[in-house]
């Protein structure tokens, strides 16, 4: 009898370590994912205003961000502003849509993004793909990472 009540105890221990455990898990995953919408949804906004310094502020303002897109690599932050400066200024930043967006935490601070983007102006629209690394700060989370294509 002490047997059986000692093991249902540790059973009923053990699902509610299990139980409160995992769903905590599943709401920092839940927060995480809001949080770096969030940013996306800001980014997207920004660039639609032609803020381009705006979009720029969710990305990691150091000499260690990184950007890949075709057969180019950007090694850091102000490298990427002024491309973006050159290639999207004025009217060519056009209207930037994400869709497909698959927001993954691996840990508390870091995780990693997929998605579509896709820029419509006037005259043209192109589009791709894109994989972001994103790593919590205390100004919040921030791109470390952009390969797009």
């Amino acid at each position: 009898m002490l047997k059986s009540r000692r093991l249902k105890i540790a059973v009923l221990a053990f699902t509610i370590f299990f139980c409160c455990t995992n769903s905590d898990s599943e709401l920092k995953i839940s927060e995480i994912q809001n949080e770096i919408q969030t940013v996306m949804d800001k980014q997207k906004v920004s660039w639609n205003d032609g803020d381009i310094e705006g979009f720029m502020k969710y990305y990691w303002q150091s000499k260690d961000l990184t950007f890949q897109s075709g057969n180019t690599t950007l090694q850091g932050w102000d490298e990427l502003l002024s491309m973006y400066k050159n290639d999207y200024a004025g009217e060519n930043m056009g209207e930037l849509d994400f869709t497909d967006i698959e927001i993954n935490a691996l840990s508390n601070n870091i995780a990693y993004v997929l998605g579509r983007w896709k820029v419509t102006t006037k005259d043209t629209s192109k589009q791709g793909l894109f994989t972001l690394i994103f790593k919590k700060f205390n100004k919040g989370w921030r791109i470390i990472l952009d390969h797009s294509s």
